[in-house]
């Protein structure tokens, strides 16, 4: 039998190992005066868009496999997906801080927003499946409006970073901000 708590524990694992890796990314100058800072302005704010990302599912994620009783090989493939896309974030991040948000980084950054959404939806729907209609996660989760519209707002980011690039980083901010109190839902069910 698969348990749970070895599914959180390779998630954690992972989740911490990506943190590091962005971190990493942030390059430390070789000179001692602030304006030797002011190059990784643009890698800085990269960093904390992304860290809040990351930290947004990892918390969600832990309320998430907290509502589950058992996992099987769909919902370990599923989580696996979800780390997948997860584990781009920090090339992404990299590439767009780098590049001081220009277009195509921004671009691709909510592309991957968008996988990383829609691998989290499919892990929500595997475990659905798994545990039944009338599961606590079931009830919960609902409709899931607030991750819907995610999705369409980060079309929409991806849609006027065409035009704005700095806009479109605005709207992944804002939908970040959407997402950093938990749902209460999940959190108190179970």
């Amino acid at each position: 039998m698969i348990t749970k708590t070895r599914l959180e524990a390779f998630s954690d694992g992972v989740i911490a190992i990506i943190i590091t890796i962005m971190v990493l990314e942030i390059k430390i100058p070789h000179i001692d005066t602030i304006d030797a800072l002011k190059p990784l302005i643009p890698v800085f704010i990269s960093y904390v868009l992304s860290f809040l990302y990351v930290g947004i599912y990892w918390t969600n994620h832990h309320h998430l496999i907290h509502t589950a009783q058992s996992v099987n090989g769909k919902i370990l493939w599923a989580n696996l997906n979800l780390l997948f896309w997860i584990s781009l974030i920090p090339f992404v991040t990299g590439w767009m801080g780098e590049n001081h948000f220009s277009k195509w980084p921004v671009v691709f950054y909510g592309i991957i927003l968008v996988l990383n959404s829609l691998s989290y939806k499919i892990l929500a729907q595997v475990l659905i499946r798994h545990h039944g209609n009338e599961s606590v996660l079931s009830k919960t989760i609902g409709k899931d409006l607030k991750g819907w519209g995610s999705i369409a707002a980060y079309a929409l980011a991806i849609g006027v970073s065409f035009i704005s690039s700095w806009l479109g980083l605005v709207l992944y901010f804002l939908v970040a901000a959407v997402w950093l109190i938990p749902d209460r839902r999940i959190e108190t069910a179970g």
